[in-house]
């Protein structure tokens, strides 16, 4: 596993959204927005299931997702590369839950935490 950047952790948390990408097990690509992705700890990034169907189905048939911050302005951002699991219950989903319903009225249906296994900033 990697360890997130002191830089990659402020890119993260001041640039919005970011790009998660994923594919299902015969290969076919999806890219989604996600204006929930955020830094969970040193070597992990979450994002919350909102209204992400494909997204959920194809993590949960192929783990590996690639996900891109970028601020267009100043052509700053961050790659990760790594592995989901998909939390649908427990005592994160239910604080992510919480704090998303309070401070942004979303109701998430599952919580995507990924283990870094890359990280990049540019």
């Amino acid at each position: 596993m990697a360890i997130l950047s002191e830089e990659a952790k402020t890119i993260i948390a001041q640039t919005h959204p970011g790009l998660i990408a994923t594919a299902d097990k015969s290969g076919r690509p999806n890219v989604s927005a996600k204006g929930t992705f955020q830094v969970l700890d040193d070597e992990h990034v979450l994002f919350a299931d909102i209204r992400s169907p494909r997204t959920t189905a194809n993590l949960l048939e192929n783990p590996q997702v690639s996900a891109l911050v970028l601020d267009p302005a100043t052509r700053h951002g961050v790659r990760v590369w790594g592995r989901a699991d998909v939390l649908s219950s427990g005592e994160l989903f239910d604080r992510v839950s919480r704090e998303l319903a309070a401070e942004r009225k979303l109701e998430a249906k599952n919580i995507v935490v990924i283990s870094v296994d890359e990280c990049v900033t540019f």
